[in-house]
């Protein structure tokens, strides 16, 4: 069920690649070193939710990179052929679109460019939902690194996500659902697919806090739609540093991202902590009209 759709001068709306084929040269540095960008996004009935951030987003982190991508327009044409056919196979419904740039093949100048969309993987949302474990991992750099080291890339949204992927297996393998990135300093980080947000209410106000993008972290389209919204209907906003205590002290404590959209945090190395099913679902609904 999965659609892919190659960008491709001699096609400007984008070339349809069967996806059961091969379709990538064994020598593409994105798969030999994971060089290259991508972008996930949600798509409904159709219709891509957040393109232009994530498109905003997939420039910055290829300029980061060093490396020459389509032009938006290329991007967008691409995007609407892959959901017109995923339509055609799959009908309406929720779909997840990705973005995918890498340096081409060694040895070539010409960078590899596509767009996959399939169907959103049953139950991914509904089991989050019900809330998350998770665990507290040790990233293994302080929270000041991605400004002394650029080189590492903090911040761009790369396809080196073997330690992201390696996280996630050693927390299910130790009984949770999730994790969230510390640095050596002791500042609350990330998810390795999500961004955190806390809500505290004191005296009457609502405020929502993330960590500080200085940290080195991905800058979330969701985290940053969620947060106009709930700023037009009154909340607060605040944006670290955020240390674990915070965490254990908040109201509630979300993971957030553009496939999962808001899934509640209801335990932290095995202590549970405060959830809210009356923020989530105010929350929720923001998110909804944001998107």
């Amino acid at each position: 069920m999965t659609v892919l759709v190659f960008l491709d001068p001699r096609h400007p709306e984008g070339r349809i690649a069967d996806a059961a084929a091969p379709a990538l040269l064994a020598t593409d540095l994105g798969a030999t070193r994971g060089d290259g960008v991508f972008e996930s996004m949600l798509a409904v009935g159709g219709q891509p939710r957040k393109m232009g951030a994530h498109l905003d987003r997939l420039a910055a982190s290829a300029h980061t990179l060093e490396l020459d991508s389509p032009d938006r327009g290329a991007w967008e044409r691409a995007v609407a052929t892959a959901l017109s056919e995923h339509l055609l196979r799959a009908g309406t419904g929720e779909a997840v679109v990705k973005l995918l740039l890498t340096r081409g093949a060694e040895g070539s100048d010409a960078p590899t460019a596509w767009v996959s969309v399939s169907p959103v993987p049953a139950g991914a949302r509904e089991r989050s939902s019900q809330g998350l474990a998770v665990v507290l991992l040790d990233r293994g750099y302080d929270s000041t690194l991605a400004e002394r080291a650029p080189w590492l890339l903090l911040g761009a949204k790369t396809l080196s996500y073997a330690v992201n992927m390696a996280a996630l297996r050693y927390a299910k393998a130790n009984g949770a659902d999730d994790a969230i990135f510390t640095s050596s300093d002791g500042k609350v980080l990330e998810g390795p697919t999500s961004t955190v947000i806390l809500a505290v209410e004191e005296d009457g106000v609502k405020t929502l806090l993330t960590p500080e993008l200085e940290s080195g972290i991905l800058p979330g389209t969701t985290q940053r739609a969620l947060f106009d919204a709930a700023e037009a209907a009154g909340w607060a906003l605040g944006y670290g540093p955020l240390e674990p205590v915070h965490l254990m002290e908040a109201d509630a404590v979300w993971l957030v991202s553009s496939i999962r959209l808001l899934a509640p945090v209801t335990s932290i190395d095995g202590t549970p902590i405060s959830s809210s099913p009356a923020l989530t679902e105010e929350l929720t609904a923001l998110l909804h009209e944001a998107l």
